[in-house]
């Protein structure tokens, strides 16, 4: 089914398409916790790390595949909306042609440095040999992620986000109970672990292209010829998107190397408590995604009035989700890592509990931020959402390896330093969307058949 959100009441369009994103994710949240919670109650502290610290390389790398379809479905939602056929399918075989290659060279990169994460993510030795079995593993699922994520794009472009929901259910669900048994039942330890995750990956990523093949007929890429200057254009908007992802994740591993140097303890709290955070504000993630294309296809419609409506709409909606979350998470910050870990691990839970209640009081930083990466993506100025990337990480980085320098804050440091670089670039970026918002969606309406001039300043990147 796809969804044309260039027409009817502007909140409820958006909250219809961005619910099954949300439920999606929320089902992949919860397998990521149940895999935690095995991983940490059955094989102990050390395996809860080594699995940590890979989730945290494994979010890093698919970031960049998943950045390269981000900016990919921001241009089919475009085209979508300016209903181009023939651009849309253009644009769907360049972009499969592109971002496969790069999948295929990503893997064999991954798979050759394999030896080089020990140091760079400053591993402690009784973690290192449970950490490279399981890199191992996992790293054969990324072409499966990269079939996932490209299907996926495609269709929510186009206005479906139900078909990616039924399909990571099917993963989430099979993800666990291939857990249970790989790990529980056969004793095949943190390789148990992750074998149920690349099988059940391929599960869904196969199964979702199948799908798209059969149904929309735009994903058919064989049938429409790749052209240069599509690719370009693929590369232009996608390439940005994925720089955008890529350091937002760079940054990230390099606190988890941070993190690491504090020892298991430290590495477990952050496994733990990192799950638990992603769980809580991935809902607005979703919201942002799915923000992001309804302002692409009335973008693509020249629908700037809708698109202002849609901004404040979005802005108070992310607001009142991230205050009842935050309340949530910190009120039971302790109970909550309590599911993951033992609670003879006083240490691991009062550390964890200490890292949810800095971040969880500052959900509404990441969830505007969010709303403003989905906003300066679709409206094809993707290096602003650079800007603000750069300026939120590298906050982040730099406040973290020089708070925790100092003995007297430690690790705390690194916990601070995250809400302080959401508040800077939501700053910047919303004093530039309200200093820019004239140029950027000028109050005059355009319509369906003049809506291609949005496209004549695609190299406007800021």
């Amino acid at each position: 089914m796809q969804r044309d959100l260039t027409r009817g009441p502007v909140m409820p369009a958006m909250l219809r398409f961005a619910l099954p994103m949300i439920a999606g994710n929320l089902l992949q949240q919860g397998y990521n916790i149940a895999d935690t919670w095995i991983v940490g109650r059955y094989l102990g502290s050390n395996a809860l790390a080594a699995v940590g610290s890979a989730f945290t390389l494994m979010t890093f790398l698919t970031s960049i595949l998943l950045g390269l379809c981000m900016g990919s479905g921001a241009v089919f939602s475009i085209r979508f909306g300016q209903r181009d056929e023939t651009g849309l399918r253009e644009a769907v075989s360049a972009s499969f042609a592109l971002i496969a290659g790069l999948t295929l060279l990503l893997t064999a990169l991954a798979w050759g440095s394999l030896d080089w994460v020990r140091g760079f993510l400053r591993v402690p030795e009784a973690v290192w040999p449970l950490l490279r079995t399981y890199l191992r593993i996992v790293y054969a699922g990324i072409v499966a992620t990269f079939l996932y994520n490209f299907a996926a794009s495609l269709l929510r472009a186009l206005g479906n986000s139900a078909a990616p929901l039924l399909f990571l259910a099917v993963s989430a669900v099979m993800n666990i109970g291939l857990d249970l048994w790989f790990v529980l039942g056969l004793k095949r330890g943190v390789a148990g672990a992750a074998e149920a995750t690349v099988i059940s990956q391929y599960v869904s990523g196969a199964g979702m292209m199948v799908w798209a093949l059969l149904r929309c007929p735009q994903a058919r890429v064989w049938q429409t010829r790749v052209r240069p200057g599509r690719v370009a254009e693929i590369a232009r908007y996608s390439g940005l998107t994925c720089v955008q992802q890529s350091v937002m994740n760079l940054g990230i591993l390099m606190v988890q190397g941070l993190v690491n140097s504090f020892g298991p303890v430290m590495m477990a709290a952050f496994a733990a408590a990192v799950k638990i955070d992603a769980f809580a504000y991935m809902p607005v993630q979703d919201f942002g995604n799915a923000f992001s294309t309804f302002v692409a296809q009335n973008h693509g419609a020249g629908q700037r009035q809708r698109i202002r409506q849609g901004v404040r709409g979005a802005g108070l909606a992310a607001l009142g989700f991230c205050l009842v979350v935050s309340a949530v998470v910190c009120a039971l910050a302790e109970p909550l890592m309590g599911i993951f870990v033992d609670p003879g691990e006083t240490a691991i839970i009062r550390e964890g509990a200490r890292y949810l209640r800095i971040e969880g009081a500052c959900y509404v930083g990441i969830g505007w931020l969010f709303l403003l990466y989905g906003l300066y993506r679709a409206l094809e100025r993707p290096g602003m959402s650079v800007v603000l990337t750069v300026l939120s990480l590298g906050t982040r980085v730099a406040l973290a390896y020089l708070l925790s320098g100092v003995k007297a804050i430690g690790v705390v440091g690194i916990w601070w330093a995250v809400p302080i670089g959401w508040a800077l670039a939501d700053a910047v970026g919303i004093g530039y969307y309200l200093l820019r918002r004239e140029r950027l969606l000028p109050k005059a309406d355009g319509t369906a058949q003049n809506a291609a001039a949005c496209g004549k300043n695609a190299g406007d990147v800021l």
